[in-house]
């Protein structure tokens, strides 16, 4: 396992006491969760029921909660009781259905780049992650799909994917979630859908879910968090939608692992969910105007816009640089904390710099095209 270089950036920023930093290098958001939230939270601590290890797969509440989200998004009739568990965080979930699916040796196909945590749980279930890349097809990021019909190997036991994708911010279209559905179906395999950005799109985009798909509802195991749509993210609440014979397996590894979800959070997850879409639309203005002030900002340089989620990356190699020494320079010459993607990616990876615009407001980053232009050209 890789480290993932966000703590060792953030312990940087965090030291540099009196330096007005702009921090773009961590996962954070300043977009408060939805109000209810928050008033659910404060009425569940003084609950009893909620301080239990009981239900160990998660609240009824949230359990159908979640059903109720994942089919009015995919089409498919979910059951609470019958196909959902409650995680403690939506790594937590990918973790516990890697460790049911996965032997030693088996094959897990990613995009490249991936965030460094998902590729480290493969690994430390036993498998073996297979990247496959974006490329850049004019202002955006497109998934090679003659490279994913390449990794499909005897050893693929299934696909672990994200859109947006993180930190790329690509999106899948509904043309690549069918090729998904077409090897999957023809070599037998499953997919793991991690949905903790679904709808944070950009421009007008739609969500699509690759569980409606012909076929997929019984191959899709859907892995949800309330962290980043919800901003929910000390709540440590995730979930998993998946078919009913594997629910067993599921529950027995999340039982093994994390034994409880946090009983305080999981009825405010749930009125979280039951708002809809308004709110997570309105913080998606809300971050897709910063990125818009970002490529504005940095116009001229090797910048590729994402199409959702909370951060862009930079191409350091046109400027001479991997994106580690353009880190380095960032944080030292223009008070810019920022997060190198080593690891992240063999062919996207050590050559991009990520930047997070979830934490800091569009006032504060006026002006971070000057501050990087003057950090490069010195």
């Amino acid at each position: 396992m890789a480290g993932i270089g966000v703590d060792r950036m953030g312990n940087l920023a965090d030291a540099a006491a009196g330096r007005d930093l702009l921090r773009l290098e961590n996962l954070d958001t300043d977009v408060p969760p939805p109000a209810v939230a928050l008033e659910t939270t404060a009425r569940a601590i003084a609950a009893d029921r909620n301080n239990s290890y009981l239900p160990f797969v998660g609240q009824t509440v949230l359990r159908d909660a979640v059903a109720a989200h994942a089919a009015r998004l995919s089409g498919v009739a979910y059951d609470g009781a019958r196909n959902v568990l409650i995680s403690a965080g939506g790594l937590s979930g990918i973790l516990n259905v890697l460790l049911a699916l996965v032997d030693a040796g088996d094959e897990v196909i990613l995009t490249d780049p991936t965030y460094i945590g998902l590729i480290n749980r493969v690994r430390l279930a036993g498998g073996v992650p297979k990247l496959v890349p974006f490329v850049a097809a004019g202002r955006e990021w497109v998934l090679d799909r003659d490279a994913l019909r390449r990794a499909v190997t005897p050893r693929t036991r299934g696909f672990l994917l994200m859109s947006p994708s993180m930190p790329s911010g690509g999106v899948l279209s509904r043309d690549d979630w069918s090729a998904v559905a077409a090897l999957a179906e023809a070599h037998d395999l499953w997919l793991i859908h991690d949905t903790a950005m679904q709808r944070l799109l950009f421009d007008g985009r739609a969500p699509v879910d690759p569980a409606s798909l012909p076929g997929m509802a019984a191959r899709t195991i859907t892995v949800g968090a309330a962290s980043k749509e919800l901003r929910m993210i000390g709540w440590r609440v995730g979930w998993i939608v998946a078919p009913e014979a594997l629910m067993p397996d599921l529950a027995l590894v999340s039982m093994g692992n994390v034994v409880v979800p946090v009983g305080i959070a999981q009825e405010a997850a749930a009125a979280a969910l039951a708002l809809g879409d308004a709110d997570v639309a309105a913080a998606t203005r809300t971050w897709q105007a910063r990125r818009d002030l970002i490529l504005a900002e940095l116009g001229g340089l090797p910048v590729m816009p994402p199409a959702g989620g909370w951060s862009l990356l930079i191409d350091a190699a046109p400027l001479g640089m991997t994106g580690a020494a353009l880190s380095q320079r960032l944080f030292e010459r223009a008070d810019i904390a920022a997060t190198p993607m080593d690891g992240w990616g063999d062919v996207n990876g050590a050559r991009f710099l990520r930047f997070v615009y979830a934490n800091e407001p569009v006032e504060r980053l006026r002006g971070i095209g000057a501050r990087v232009r003057r950090a490069i050209g010195g």
